[in-house]
């Protein structure tokens, strides 16, 4: 995979297309809503879903610690798909949790869903968690971040799952995206059971109210859009947008 470099607050974080973000200066990576035991919350609903989305999911998760080998792990939120999801959790896949968090310092911030600090997993828990210029949490504050002045850190979230669709010479796609500009952005959800919404609802778009661009998840790597340009094509039904890719080093 081919990750994609972004400036955030004056900071150069890397977007990778399995839908983390790592930032190299403080060796730290970033993850957004895996919504781990959903499938079993499901079950007792009376759902007949495989019980195996906690398992992909950190098959994935495991995968980019391994790539990148953070110092640093931070969940944003509704990491457990319910309170109860992590007493739940397998003992084989809580061990995995349990690795990850004696490599790196695991971090866990508090979502609508999971707002209690996970039963029986070690690593800290908050409302929120900031180092340096930026601020990670579940959802955006909303108001706008003014990195630049000094008034407040850009900020990192999760909550919105935001994806993207698209027409093409096929049809069209749909694939979950990064949505970000110069003081905010917002991870794609993780989790291998997680929907998603789109990036021009309102609920995101008006967090973008100057314009911004997103950062659709391919195989290898990222394609890029601006909001504005979104527009355009599902008005035209015409085909734009990028490859990014990362010119240096990853890491």
């Amino acid at each position: 995979m081919t990750a994609a470099p972004f400036h955030l607050a004056g900071e150069r974080v890397m977007l990778d297309p399995a839908g983390v973000l790592y930032w190299p200066a403080a060796r730290l990576l970033a993850v957004a809503d895996l919504h781990l035991e959903k499938g079993s919350a499901a079950a007792r609903r009376g759902s007949l879903v495989p019980p195996w989305d906690s398992r992909l999911t950190l098959d994935r998760l495991v995968a980019r610690v391994g790539f990148w080998r953070p110092d640093i792990v931070v969940a944003l939120g509704d990491s457990f798909h319910d309170r109860d999801g992590a007493a739940r959790l397998p003992a084989q896949d809580a061990e995995r949790l349990r690795r990850i968090a004696a490599a790196a310092r695991l971090v866990w911030v508090q979502g609508n869903h999971d707002p209690r600090p996970p039963e029986g997993l070690p690593g800290e828990h908050g409302d929120s968690f900031a180092l340096g210029p930026l601020a990670f949490r579940h959802e955006s504050h909303g108001r706008r971040p003014l990195p630049s002045h000094g008034d407040e850190r850009a900020e990192i979230c999760g909550h919105h799952h935001p994806k993207a669709k698209l027409p093409t010479r096929g049809g069209s796609i749909s694939r979950p995206c990064f949505v970000a500009d110069a003081g905010r952005m917002i991870l794609p959800a993780f989790g291998a059971y997680t929907g998603g919404l789109d990036v021009l609802h309102p609920a995101i778009a008006a967090l973008f109210p100057r314009g911004g661009r997103a950062f659709l998840l391919g195989a290898e790597r990222l394609f890029s859009f601006g909001l504005a340009e979104i527009v355009t094509i599902r008005g035209g039904n015409q085909e734009a947008g990028s490859a990014v890719s990362s010119p240096g080093r990853q890491g």
